[in-house]
């Protein structure tokens, strides 16, 4: 079958953005919470309790903005238990996020098996007026779906909060010293709470574009080891919201790219296509796990650390 390079390739890069944006709003909320200092790694459960919760609050309410509501409230309701426990009874934050995913992977299997087979409302793609006849770039970028729309809207605010605001820099100097932050009034307590809830509602986020823009249904465990890729996306994008994006397509294109090269046909092992995104993921935690490696790329040096004020 022959095949229009040039238009696979802009398909490629499209699938990418879409495959991306899930990833996108996960890594966002974590680069916040391992800013200030908590590592989450009970993603995975906590993007599907946002990814159920927002597909039955779409469904019953036909509305699939009420849905993504709905997801970001879960998602930080369901993040106030690593909180608790990591934040105020200061237990090993590794141990209370794996909890979390086991967590999360049973509640939205039970709660989903109603919904296995339903098609609810979803985010449909529509082309931005002006932009969308860009050469290449308007098709990538700007004909796609309002939650990736607004996925371009998130990372510079999330930027600007993180470097250009008297909360950033808080944020940064609990993650970094919680012990000076403290002594200079900032409410270690408080900020790595706030930031814990937001990595948690930005989780749900990404569960419910997965149930109500990616697909339009519910499917259990649907989030495909996304959680697990977004740690080793907030190492590849040094902590820094703005270098989440590119992080964040360049996985969502390793995704695209097999989906779009078994569409066509090409000669290549499926198996081989399905673990490039892993590969990637996998390549990254190792050449990251030296401390040495982590301390140039930008980590937090009080990441995962639990602080207690009398131990001062």
């Amino acid at each position: 079958m022959e095949v229009d390079l040039g238009v696979l390739v802009v398909a490629i890069l499209q699938a990418a953005v879409r495959s991306g944006t899930p990833i996108l709003f996960v890594c966002i909320g974590e680069i916040y919470a391992e800013r200030s200092g908590v590592l989450n790694v009970g993603l995975e459960g906590m993007m599907l309790v946002g990814a159920i919760a927002g597909f039955t609050a779409g469904f019953t309410v036909g509305n699939p903005v009420v849905g993504v509501i709905v997801a970001a409230a879960a998602g930080a309701a369901f993040s106030l238990i690593h909180a608790f426990v990591t934040i105020t009874l200061r237990a090993d934050q590794i141990v209370s996020g794996l909890t979390l995913t086991i967590l999360g992977t049973g509640i939205s299997g039970f709660f989903g098996k109603a919904m296995i087979g339903q098609v609810g409302p979803g985010f449909d793609k529509f082309a931005v007026p002006g932009l969308a006849k860009i050469p290449v770039l308007g098709t990538v970028f700007f004909q796609q779906d309002a939650m990736v729309y607004l996925s371009y809207v998130v990372v510079p605010i999330a930027w600007w909060v993180m470097y250009k605001t008297h909360l950033g820099l808080a944020i940064r100097s609990v993650g970094e010293s919680p012990a000076t932050a403290d002594s200079l009034g900032v409410s270690v307590t408080r900020i790595r709470y706030g930031c814990v809830l937001f990595g948690g509602a930005m989780a749900g986020v990404g569960g419910a574009y997965l149930s109500l823009a990616y697909t339009t249904m519910w499917i259990e465990q649907m989030s495909g080891g996304r959680g697990w890729i977004t740690l080793a996306l907030v190492i590849f994008a040094g902590w820094n919201p703005a270098r989440a994006a590119l992080g964040a397509y360049l996985f969502g294109g390793a995704d695209a790219l097999q989906l779009r090269i078994q569409a066509v046909g090409l000669d290549i092992p499926t198996y081989f296509l399905m673990m490039l995104p892993y590969v990637l993921t996998i390549t990254i935690l190792v050449l990251a796990s030296r401390a040495s490696l982590r301390r140039r790329l930008g980590a937090p040096a009080a990441l995962g650390i639990p602080y207690a004020r009398e131990e001062r």
